[in-house]
């Protein structure tokens, strides 16, 4: 696995797009059982120059106070995370298709991860014990 340089992986991060060498790391970032939350930081990553913007727009523009600004730029960042999470997966597999793995792919992996785990929940925990 090609693991990028630290200023490529904050590009990614960003909402960039890595070189095809790269396409393994950026499926094992798509499916490790952490993927979710970094999934969430990098959409509050490219959530936030927007309402940042917005909010110096409210105050320096319209002359809005500057809590009402403030109250107006988070809600867009909580509304803006908030949709991006929503569709996770699908915008994950989607950005698994550019990088040439077949529709579903990280869905699937994570998936099968997720049986395996609840496999091993069940033959700790359920088991008779008799």
């Amino acid at each position: 696995m090609n693991r990028p340089a630290v200023p490529l992986r904050a590009w990614y991060l960003l909402g960039g797009r890595l070189p095809m060498h790269h396409r393994e790391w950026v499926f094992r970032q798509a499916t490790k059982p952490t993927w979710l939350a970094w999934f969430a930081v990098r959409m509050f990553l490219q959530v936030l120059p927007l309402t940042v913007a917005i909010t110096l727009a409210l105050v320096l523009g319209l002359g809005s106070p500057l809590p009402l600004a403030i109250a107006c730029g988070s809600l867009g960042l909580v509304v803006g995370v908030y949709f991006g999470v929503s569709y996770a997966i699908e915008s994950t597999d989607h950005r698994m298709t550019k990088y040439g793995y077949p529709a579903g792919a990280a869905a699937a992996v994570r998936k099968e991860r997720t049986k395996r785990d609840q496999e091993r929940y069940e033959q700790v925990w359920r088991s008779t014990g008799s």
